[in-house]
């Protein structure tokens, strides 16, 4: 095929999350390789990826030995119905009781969308079969700013307004509240105030919904995509109270935060405080093929045992879900995770970089704040620091395009909330060292500091 040829054809490529309107009759530049944080070009342009792909690919490009892994798996049992087992999926679910430390069952599927879709049926199923009479609990709650998936149910737990234009109206039963977000708190209130005032508003919300049709609360430890917004410490513990207080299931999406993106194997970790159900993406395989898992504490799968005419299994299957070869994959991964203690050291880089990062824009007059956690970061970009207006698309847009022409990719919450889409995003590979920590900090003050002129 000639480079021609090549390019007509990827001219036919709808991408996610772009207006191809500026692409129309140009030639597409296209990723041909990457290894460790980074990523090549067509040409021969060498990228440090900041954002990990999509927050996903914790052990670094290029790994060999899981391709090896992929290869053997894909000979010896390429593909099996989900309703058999295989010894990888067998495996990858004990392997993921172990690093929760519980008794749990792991249902499989292929994507963070379908594990959430998976936890609102499941949630919804257990209330059903265990419920008080009369109750009918359906109603899934979610936080704004909140991104829970693209699939309808997960799209209505999302929280953010933009990414749902056009496909409205969703499906019924989701409620979202505010999340706490110190950044932008009552400046009267301290940090614990604020969580306190946020978990009360979900106890609130719960009351005047109607516990009885209230089935589960729903949120990532620390909110991702929607601008890195790091909880105050007594928040996820007083959110674990209200929902037994109540009987409301709490899942915690840790498509994002888990697998040592945080500086910890799971993100619930900083907080000592367990859910009901846990949903994994991303990280699972860190990126190298999709797979996901919906993790249920043993009383909730409990409730699904019965006589098979009384309708009470779990009524779902999917056709890529326990996959022996995304199972091998991940537990691969996730034996690079462990060996090479990536968590810490995204722990450890993580702080540094965060360090570096306060002492070169912490004073810019554009940098509102600067937070996070681990390997996750958010530079909150304003116009004022102190009527804190989000910056503009015309002046954040130069920003991250002179990091791009630079050599590093940054991500940006986009789609979020309208008129706030104003966050840097940074979440590079857990195997990230402090000298490429440096050349991300580097290239983004001197973007910063050319913004200005």
């Amino acid at each position: 095929m000639t480079k021609a040829e090549s390019d007509a054809l990827t001219d036919h490529l709808w991408r996610p999350m772009t207006q191809h309107q500026g692409l129309r009759g140009a030639a597409p530049n296209k990723m041909v390789s990457a290894k460790g944080c980074f990523i090549t070009d067509q040409n021969g342009n060498r990228f440090l990826d900041a954002i990990a792909g999509l927050w996903c690919v914790n052990v670094g490009y290029g790994r060999t030995e899981i391709a090896d892994v992929a290869r053997q798996q894909m000979i010896d049992l390429n593909y099996l119905a989900p309703i058999m087992s295989s010894e990888p999926v067998i495996e990858l679910a004990e392997k993921l009781q172990q690093l929760l430390g519980f008794q749990s069952h792991i249902y499989f599927s292929a994507s963070g969308s379908e594990a959430n879709e998976t936890a609102f049926k499941i949630a919804r199923q257990y209330h059903l079969q265990s419920g008080k009479s009369g109750e009918r609990r359906f109603k899934i709650i979610s936080r704004y700013r909140a991104y829970h998936g693209n699939t309808m149910g997960a799209m209505a737990a999302t929280g953010q307004a933009e990414r749902k234009i056009g496909y409205e109206p969703g499906p019924p039963g989701f409620v979202h509240v505010m999340p706490p977000y110190p950044y932008r708190a009552h400046p009267k209130l301290t940090a614990e105030e604020h969580g306190e005032e946020c978990a009360h508003l979900l106890e609130e919300t719960i009351i005047h919904e109607g516990a009885e049709t209230v089935a589960a609360f729903i949120m990532e430890p620390l909110i991702s995509g929607g601008g890195v917004i790091v909880p105050p410490d007594n928040y996820i513990p007083r959110v674990r109270e209200i929902c037994d207080r109540y009987g409301v299931l709490l899942i915690f999406d840790e498509v994002v935060s888990g697998f040592g993106r945080l500086g910890k194997m799971f993100g619930y970790e900083h907080w000592n405080t367990e859910a009901d159900i846990f949903t994994f993406a991303k990280g699972l395989a860190s990126g190298y093929i999709p797979v996901a898992a919906t993790a249920v504490k043993e009383h909730i799968f409990e409730k699904f045992y019965g006589d098979p005419a009384d309708m009470q299994h779990f009524r779902q299957i999917n056709t890529y879900g326990g996959h022996p070869v995304a199972s091998a994959v991940a537990l691969k991964a996730i034996q690079i995770v462990e060996d090479e203690r990536l968590d810490e050291n995204a722990s450890k880089v993580g702080t540094y970089m965060m360090d570096q990062l306060q002492q070169s824009l912490g004073d810019h007059p554009y940098v509102g704040e600067i937070r996070g956690k681990g390997m996750i970061m958010g530079i909150e970009l304003v116009e004022d620091r102190e009527t804190k207006i989000p910056l503009g698309d015309d002046k954040i847009m130069p920003v991250i395009g002179d990091c791009v022409r630079n050599g590093v990719i940054l991500g940006r919450n986009s789609n979020t909330i309208p008129g706030r889409c104003n966050v840097l995003l940074i979440a590079p590979p857990l195997v990230l060292s402090e000298k490429e920590a440096d050349q991300i900090v580097e290239t983004v003050t001197a973007a910063m500091r050319r913004a200005i002129d």
